[in-house]
């Protein structure tokens, strides 16, 4: 790879982060942070020594078979990697990168906010404000359900999980968990938490789900309709991961039935697009893929972009590989 490696970038990134791409690399931006086209992706993949793609971006086969010669890494500037194709990456010898860890304690934040806005009707309450209709503090008035003492069933128990773990913990929650393999008993004996083997046993139990797993084939409606209606009606489902994770269209029915008592959803099945049927209902709490936006995690982010690009370029191996290439 060149000393100074063409580097496309697909959306606009922070100031700071763009101005030392342009330092480091033959950086071109995108400087209106419209999102490419597929055509424009794939021209972006016949040019690049590097492309630098974000969640929004889906770099699939189809983009991948356009690829020129020169294309060497993707250094997806995020942590999840769903949007990009590993296999045919692999094929053509194309490693890929991500952004893992910057993000924990943003999206943790996120987690127990919606985790206290859905209870507690905290949206409800600021729009019956807004509305003007709000008559005065009644005894009966704006009741939601307390969360001390409840027990919250985390969904992957990797660095969020955990890190939402912490939080509640604090908050007099009960941790519960379920994982691919059981935590260090260190971790386990801090957090007070209870593993669980099986999904199932865990969901038909718990007062709150936090849906921390990433989006793999594996995971794709692992809260299926089937395992949606094991939960009890009072339970609340927080989802700041993937929307793939959760059947989307059972979720809003059970919601739509009152089989359920709230969701809080950062993420969606099939964002930007929201299930209108979702919009309607009080009971819910909705945020436009904001859990990982701070200023200082985007910035982070970005750095990490840059020490993936420029070890790799200096022909070592870059620190945070998802997808080591293959010869």
């Amino acid at each position: 790879m060149p000393p100074r490696p063409i580097v496309i970038v697909t959306r606009k990134l922070p100031d700071p982060i763009e101005t030392r791409m342009m330092e480091l690399f033959d950086a071109r931006l995108n400087l209106s942070d419209a999102p490419m086209t597929q055509s424009q992706l794939v021209e972006a993949v016949k040019d690049a020594d590097v492309l630098v793609p974000t969640v929004t971006d889906r770099i699939d086969a189809a983009i991948l078979s356009q690829a020129g010669p020169r294309l060497k890494l993707i250094a997806s500037f995020g942590t999840g990697v769903d949007h990009i194709d590993l296999k045919s990456a692999r094929q053509r010898a194309i490693t890929v990168t991500n952004t893992p860890g910057v993000l924990t304690e943003d999206t943790a934040d996120m987690t127990m906010a919606l985790i206290l806005a859905v209870p507690r009707r905290l949206i409800e309450g600021e729009r019956l404000i807004r509305s003007g209709n709000w008559s005065g503090w009644s005894p009966t008035s704006m009741l939601g359900q307390r969360i001390w003492g409840k027990r919250l069933g985390i969904i992957g128990m990797g660095r969020i999980g955990s890190a939402v773990a912490r939080r509640a913990k604090g908050f007099g929650l009960a941790i519960h968990y379920h994982n691919r393999r059981r935590v260090q008993s260190e971790l386990e004996a801090s957090l007070e938490a209870t593993y669980w083997e099986s999904l199932d046993q865990m969901l038909s139990r718990m007062d709150i789900i936090s849906v921390n797993c990433p989006h793999t084939p594996a995971t794709y409606h692992l809260l299926s309709a089937r395992r949606l209606k094991l939960l009890q009606r009072h339970a609340y489902v927080v989802n700041t991961s993937r929307g793939e994770v959760i059947d989307e269209n059972a979720l809003t029915r059970m919601l739509e039935k009152n089989e359920l008592a709230g969701a809080g959803l950062d993420v969606f099945e099939h964002e930007p697009a929201v299930n209108p049927k979702l919009l309607k209902l009080d009971s819910v709490v909705l945020l436009p893929h904001m859990g990982s936006a701070t200023i200082e995690g985007r910035t982070d982010m970005g750095e990490k972009v840059i020490v993936n690009i420029k070890t790799f370029a200096d022909g070592h191996k870059p620190p945070d590989r998802v997808l080591e290439a293959m010869f």
